[in-house]
């Protein structure tokens, strides 16, 4: 069951909150009457709604417009910086759940966010900062960290068992046969309910359980074979195609 959390926001656009999470917490299924913006400065965050899951990296954000129903899993010892944002204060704010990207800017605007007053005269300063949050807002870059989940209990069992041997070499062909569908049907269903192929889905999967596993710790070697990559070469190769660098760049 879903808790429906509240905000007052009084004249100002957004309230600004810290929270630090401990490695393996959990916050329960709920959902806010305001967006949210969730800044992670370290350690990883699984975002689980009902139309799929999120997984946001250090450095990025995930972005949850308001009545959006979510729950929160924790690996590593997280620091969060998270805006409450009244969903009338722009009418041209992001209207789906997506990972984003944190500008430098956009960063150092949040901190100074947790310094300015809840009253402030018009045309200040401090209006001018709340506002150039949200222009930072809206023109947020979206990144790929989403995996879609499939409307049918036939394709989200094949999903689940996926995500359990995800070293498994998942072929269509082994996917159907699991199923007990052909190939061609599997292909078409799959990418009518979750807008990927098949093979774009299991490597998706596989590169968001490389960054829980990363920010956990684990080698980038051990990472690599866990995750059924031949080698570490072919592991970091996906990894900076999709993420601009190295596996330990990015982490370092």
């Amino acid at each position: 069951m879903s808790t429906t959390l509240s905000f007052s926001f009084h004249q100002r656009p957004f309230v600004p909150y810290a929270h630090d999470y401990l490695h393996g917490e959990r916050e329960p299924w709920h959902q806010h009457d305001c967006a949210q913006l969730l800044h992670i400065l370290s350690g990883v965050v699984r975002v689980d709604t009902p139309e799929g899951s999120w997984v946001v990296p250090p450095g990025r954000g995930v972005w949850l417009p308001a009545g959006t129903q979510h729950a929160l899993r924790i690996t590593g010892n997280v620091a969060a910086r998270t805006l409450f944002i009244d969903p009338l204060a722009r009418a041209d704010l992001p209207a789906s759940c997506q990972i984003v990207q944190i500008t430098p800017l956009l960063r150092e605007l949040i901190v100074a966010a947790f310094s300015l007053p809840e009253n402030y005269a018009p045309g200040s300063r401090d209006e001018r900062i709340y506002e150039l949050v949200l222009d930072e807002i809206r023109g947020m870059q979206a990144l790929p960290f989403y995996l879609p989940e499939p409307h049918s209990e036939t394709l989200k069992k094949l999903c689940q068992q996926i995500r359990d041997t995800i070293a498994e070499p998942w072929s269509s062909a082994q996917a159907a046969a699991f199923i007990n569908m052909s190939e061609k049907t599997l292909s078409r269903h799959f990418q009518r309910q979750t807008a990927l192929t098949f093979g774009e889905w299991v490597r998706r999967a596989r590169l968001m359980e490389a960054l829980v596993r990363l920010a956990q710790g684990h080698s980038v070697l051990r990472v690599a074979l866990d995750l059924g990559y031949g080698s570490h070469s072919a592991f970091t190769a996906m990894f900076r195609r999709v993420m601009g660098v190295s596996p330990s760049d990015y982490f370092r």
